[in-house]
């Protein structure tokens, strides 16, 4: 079964030469083309896309914006950014709206295609420029540095943080683990309370450098 993916740019050049090169995979079909965040989700409600590749800089509704509005109405979505902007409050913001990968558009054509696949496995993605920010950004929550022991995150919270950093979202998370939803939010927030973190990019960044996950 094909995945159906929508393609959110500003640029109809762009557009085009990405639905050139994703069609020459037999499993990804392109279901609709979006030249800015209205008109993306009103298609998204009609066709119901497995992803939504969005770029960020655009008139009206932005990227982010539009992606939070995406998931909220389609949970189950996943939305891949692609954008130019490679510093740390585009790639925050992105997967704070609820981005499960981030693409240079300065990237090799693969990494898209491989984004896709990771977001297909419910894994997170980042291009190498962006996983180099994401690990050197002087914006490093302190407990980076700190050595992950059974004293400051139980085996339930270390748990959770790994499947937050996967991109998971609460609700996912839940049905996983067979939990309540409301109980994964109390994880999140004792997990960020104890390791000083204030957001999911930072999150994922503590996961990265502890080799709690690996990219």
């Amino acid at each position: 079964m094909s995945l159906r993916i929508m393609l959110v740019d500003d640029h109809k050049l762009l557009r085009d030469a990405l639905r050139f090169f994703l069609e020459k995979e037999s499993d990804l079909e392109i279901i609709a083309e979006a030249a800015d965040g209205h008109e993306a989700i009103k298609l998204a409600a009609q066709l119901k896309p497995d992803i939504v590749i969005m770029d960020i800089g655009m008139k009206g509704i932005d990227g982010i914006e539009t992606t939070q509005l995406l998931i909220s109405q389609q949970a189950d979505v996943k939305v891949i950014a692609l954008s130019s902007y490679t510093d740390w409050r585009y790639i925050d913001e992105m997967l704070h709206a609820g981005a499960s990968a981030y693409i240079s558009k300065a990237s090799d054509a693969t990494e898209l295609i491989w984004a896709i696949r990771a977001v297909k496995k419910n894994e997170p993605y980042f291009c190498p420029e962006t996983l180099m920010v994401l690990m050197t950004s002087t914006r490093q929550p302190q407990a980076v540095g700190n050595v992950l022991n059974e004293s400051v995150l139980t085996p339930r919270e270390r748990e959770i943080l790994c499947l937050l950093a996967q991109g998971k979202r609460s609700t996912e998370i839940a049905t996983q683990l067979y939990i309540a939803v409301s109980t994964v939010d109390v994880h999140r927030r004792n997990i960020m309370n104890k390791l000083d973190l204030h957001n999911i990019a930072e999150l994922t960044q503590y996961a990265i450098r502890t080799k709690l996950i690996e990219i």
